[in-house]
């Protein structure tokens, strides 16, 4: 079993007892607290069973007192069609850091349209606290009938900041951020970076398998590019260490390829900036089969995590 240990940790079995009371870090998002330090990753935006899911999600995320991102709301900007598959803050409750999702193509569009009174009447319909962008240049090339990107993503959220009132989250979609962008966006007045990083849900490999074109050939290397979570972790700190005061957002939400809380656990305890670590496909998984499956896989999670503060150390 030696070549099987986990090398990222000391076990220290001396030192604590059994915890009689869980007592994790508590996380502050667009001033609410967020009571353990998991993230509820956005996701479901647009599919079939995105109501019964989102309603799931924000139910554990009131029982755990937990923060979770919407899935892309694109379908309820301009109407109501589909609004009550997105409505859940009755469930989630007034507490809990809700946010609502929007690409960054949209984001453009909005801008050159002026059109942000619609992002600012669809986040106060929803009763959020705040929207994520999520930034997918890839994604969008590869997937048919992609929207293409005349503005750099950069200057599209500093649009956003502008001229909307409410916390932004930026996030990618499942390649990861690299340094130079990374420096770009922690210095701006973000509420937090959400990671995505590779080793979760990627997108682009998604959308050129849809691709009936010759481009699944000659473009699949290009959907095994990006940046890890430990690789996003590493060049966090040291972007944030040479920034000095120009460092305006220093909250990040470490996601992709979260497998459970020994990774979680692990990225949040490296990186050197207050954080809380994110799943979407992990939580996807159990919702779908029903809020039993949901609510002990939480629960679990939580309690695993408490143990790894108890009696585990990073090397």
């Amino acid at each position: 079993y030696a070549n099987q240990a986990d090398q990222r940790f000391y076990y220290e079995p001396m030192l604590k007892s059994h915890p009689r009371t869980i007592a994790l870090p508590t996380f502050q998002l667009a001033g609410k607290e967020i009571k353990y330090p998991i993230w509820i990753s956005s996701m479901t935006g647009g599919t079939a069973a995105a109501a019964t899911i989102n309603k799931r999600l924000a139910k554990v995320c009131k029982e755990f007192g937990l923060g979770m991102g919407l899935g892309s709301c694109r379908i309820i900007l301009d109407q109501n069609k589909y609004f009550s598959d997105f409505d859940i803050r009755k469930i989630i409750g007034s507490d809990a850091p809700l946010f609502a999702n929007l690409g960054i193509a949209q984001i453009e569009k909005i801008n050159k349209n002026n059109q942000w009174k619609s992002v600012n009447s669809m986040v106060l319909r929803l009763k959020a606290d705040g929207l994520i962008i999520h930034v997918n240049p890839l994604q969008e090339w590869f997937q048919p009938g992609g929207d293409r990107l005349l503005e750099s993503p950069i200057d599209s959220i500093k649009a956003a900041l502008q001229n909307l009132s409410f916390p932004i989250i930026v996030k990618e979609v499942g390649q990861g951020i690299g340094p130079q962008s990374l420096k770009a966006l922690m210095q701006l007045s973000l509420e937090a970076i959400e990671f995505a990083a590779l080793g979760g849900t990627n997108f682009s490999v998604l959308e050129l398998k849809r691709n009936e074109s010759t481009l699944k050939e000659y473009f699949n290397p290009l959907t095994q590019i990006g940046h890890t979570a430990e690789d996003m972790v590493g060049l966090i700190n040291a972007i944030g260490a040479t920034l000095g005061s120009k460092m305006k957002c220093k909250k990040f939400i470490v996601s992709g390829g979260i497998d459970n809380f020994m990774d979680g656990y692990y990225l949040i305890n490296t990186l050197k900036f207050p954080s809380i670590y994110g799943q979407a496909s992990a939580m996807l998984s159990p919702a779908r089969k029903g809020y039993k499956e949901l609510y002990h896989y939480v629960k679990t999670q939580i309690e695993g995590l408490d143990l790894a503060y108890n009696y585990l150390t990073i090397r």
